[in-house]
């Protein structure tokens, strides 16, 4: 067990902050965290040589009991054999069941994903979990065909010379993923989970997609534990140039409206945004929150007080900062913020961040952390309280 326990802020007893395990030369990324009902947290996240290209990528995990300041000793979560796997998404389900989302990359390239998940009852004992069901999500995404190519035909159109002129070799690559998309296999593998589901109600799962082909979101649902899903149409919106919606993060209103927040992996850098009011089937135009947004996940949360908050890398230089917002308005605007990391640009990467509220409202962040005088990477975790948030220590 690690005695390693690094302390990075403590500004009151409503924020303190460690390494889940020591800084090592790996690339650790992109990690999900839970709170299970015994108090203790579980974490997860990607581990190996690189991402995609590197064949020895595995998901790892670390727990951390109630009461205790350290995390346990890292364990394995998920292995497909000589097969990077990566972007693990952890969540319990109302039945107290555990459940890991992730991708199997099948040629090093992210449109070859193949999207995993496995189930646990048994998961509260030290070391991994103990599975007891493993399946593949088969997607058939809605409405591609009928949404997604007007769109590049038209945008192709419609922005020749400028893409010609300030980007000539872009229009033969849209080309060539346009052509691309027409294959079913194309359409079918390449979608990846990395935010926290939801459940819109007592039965039904929400889980956000994205695809890096494609460039766009869209949610799949299951009402019968993971027997059968269905799609969403695309969050997508009509203009080319607005492609690059990914990684969205679900957050569901009082009246039953949802709004997907978005990483940027476009123009003009700010997180993106958008609404459906069907219960995540179709999807509003897509818009931005005005907050900046360096290509990187965002991850929202309503919590138990009705408050939103908003945690993502609020600059369009890298990922060196990292914010946490507020709403009191469900989203509509984030008046409150407060940092949680921060560098000189270039010096840092904060980013990846889960957020979850535990069932005494404390909020656990876990995060990718690298920074300038640290060797190597690590997985922070973070508990703070809305009122760290606000300014009231």
């Amino acid at each position: 067990m690690f005695t390693f326990f690094f302390t990075t802020l403590f500004l009151s007893a409503s924020f303190q902050a460690e390494y889940i395990f020591p800084p090592n030369e790996m690339h650790n990324h992109s990690s999900s965290i839970v709170e299970c009902s015994d108090g203790s947290l579980l974490a997860a996240w990607f581990h190996g040589t690189g991402e995609r290209e590197a064949d020895n990528v595995v998901i790892q995990g670390a727990r951390k009991k109630a009461g205790d300041n350290h995390w346990s000793e890292i364990f394995l979560m998920a292995d497909s054999p000589d097969l990077p796997d990566c972007n693990p998404v952890l969540f319990i389900d109302p039945r107290g069941v555990l459940w890991l989302f992730w991708s199997a990359i099948q040629d090093n390239e992210w449109g070859s994903a193949l999207l995993k998940y496995r189930t646990s009852r048994d998961y509260l004992g030290d070391g991994a979990p103990k599975w007891d069901w493993q399946d593949i999500i088969h997607m058939r995404p809605l409405d591609l065909e009928e949404r997604f190519f007007p769109v590049v035909d038209e945008g192709l159109n419609t922005y020749s010379s400028l893409i010609e002129t300030l980007a000539p070799e872009k229009k033969d690559q849209i080309a060539a993923i346009r052509k691309q998309g027409e294959e079913k296999l194309t359409q079918r593998l390449g979608w990846m989970g990395r935010t926290t589901p939801i459940m819109l109600d007592d039965t039904t799962i929400m889980l956000g997609l994205y695809s890096d082909v494609f460039n766009y979101s869209l949610a799949v649902f299951t009402s019968d534990w993971g027997q059968h899903w269905k799609s969403s149409a695309p969050i997508l919106d009509d203009d080319l140039l607005m492609l690059g919606n990914i990684q969205p993060a679900f957050v569901k209103r009082s009246n039953g409206d949802i709004v997907a927040f978005m990483r940027d992996n476009g123009l003009p850098q700010q997180i993106r945004q958008s609404l459906s009011t069907d219960q995540g089937m179709h999807w509003s135009k897509v818009d931005f929150t005005g907050i900046p947004n360096p290509g990187s996940s965002v991850s929202a949360l309503a919590l138990q007080s009705g408050v939103w908050l908003l945690v993502c890398n609020d600059t369009t230089l890298g990922r060196h900062l990292l914010t946490v917002y507020l709403s009191d308005d469900e989203g509509k605007s984030w008046h409150v913020s407060r940092r949680i990391e921060e560098a000189p640009e270039g010096e840092g990467n904060f980013s990846y961040p889960t957020l979850i509220q535990g069932a005494d409202q404390t909020l656990h962040l876990s995060y990718s952390y690298r920074r300038s005088g640290v060797e190597g990477s690590t997985i922070k975790h973070a508990a703070f309280t809305e009122n760290w948030v606000r300014g009231i220590d």
